[in-house]
């Protein structure tokens, strides 16, 4: 398991290598950037010079005179030496900027993630084991709405419902108006309390394919022959379900669960827009379409960083769930 692992590794290291390049090559090739915007704002002042000669200069000074092969080597370099520059739309460092707002998508990601588990997997089983019954017929249409429900439709459902028709909530914003006079505990509750609906958004619009997933490997696993033989030898039916079947639907679970780490951090844009919390997904959105060349980077590779540990810790799940794998 260990050369295994590092194998992976190194695998992991060389295809970012290339992911890396292919995302500054794209960025490089964007139709238009923030140097172009400045450039063309500052030639139109009176008595300006050029937008050529603007354009010169700023690219000089940005360190875009390079091509793309050479610029990306001196790109790589300060990113091995953890610098990562600037960012040209919001004017400090990348790094700094990313600070500010990862943690904050992070933890609506990760509090979505956790309850769309405890909801999506028990229910999965329940109409898996109830196939054709009530309840089975209930947790199938609830999943299919889950699915077919549009973000924005959703969000601004529940925004008319519980902030404009009952006043529960704020229509947006993290923070409520007397935010500063609250102490340090009635601040953390007045930010909860404002994330409860952009919460609840992403667990009801996630949850139903989570839920449809688990319910069609456990019919799978439970039509399998060695459920009936523990069936035959009188194993009760919930250690028949929980023991022998669930482990083995575990298996292509840990595929949706180890795909989700990038989606803890890279943010919710649409949901994030909608209830205006300054995410990380909102952030990087609003860089991109100003072509900001060092944040979009650093964002980007820091997501193919993600999914490929992502990818790592699903291959590792595989044979704590999987006996099978640690003996091949």
């Amino acid at each position: 398991m260990r050369k295994y692992i590092l194998k992976r590794i190194l695998i992991s290291i060389v295809i970012l290598f290339f992911v890396g390049f292919l995302i500054y090559a794209l960025m490089r090739c964007l139709p238009t950037s923030y140097i172009e915007n400045m450039a063309r704002q500052k030639s139109m002042q009176p008595g300006s010079k050029s937008f050529e000669e603007w354009m010169a200069q700023l690219t000089t000074m940005y360190n875009m005179d390079k091509s793309i092969i050479p610029g990306y080597f001196a790109w790589l370099g300060n990113a091995l030496r953890g610098q990562f520059g600037d960012s040209w739309f919001y004017t400090v460092p990348v790094l700094e900027k990313f600070n500010d707002c990862i943690w904050l998508s992070f933890a609506m990601g990760g509090i979505a993630f956790l309850l769309e588990v405890l909801i999506a997997i028990p229910l999965g089983i329940i109409a898996a084991t109830k196939q054709y019954s009530r309840a089975d017929y209930t947790i199938s249409i609830l999943a299919l709405a889950g699915i077919s429900l549009p973000t924005f439709f959703f969000a601004s459902l529940l925004k008319l419902v519980f902030s404009v028709k009952l006043g529960w909530f704020d229509l947006f914003g993290l923070v409520g108006r007397n935010y500063n006079q609250l102490s340090a505990w009635g601040q953390f509750l007045d930010k909860a309390h404002h994330l409860v609906l952009p919460v609840v958004t992403l667990v009801v619009i996630s949850v139903g394919s989570l839920m449809r997933y688990t319910r069609t490997n456990m019919l799978e696993v439970l039509n399998a022959d060695y459920i009936r033989t523990a069936r035959a030898k009188g194993l009760s039916e919930r250690k028949v379900v929980y023991h022998h079947a669930f482990r083995n639907t575990l298996i292509p679970l840990v595929t949706i669960i180890g795909g989700s780490l990038p989606g803890l951090f890279s943010g919710a844009l649409i949901t994030e827009t909608l209830f205006a919390i300054p995410g990380i997904g909102y952030i990087s959105y609003q860089a991109m379409i100003a072509g900001d060349i060092p944040f979009s980077m650093f964002y980007l590779v820091f997501l193919s960083v993600l999914t490929l540990l992502g990818n790592l810790i699903a291959d590792i799940l595989y044979a704590v769930v999987d006996p099978r794998v640690r003996i091949a």
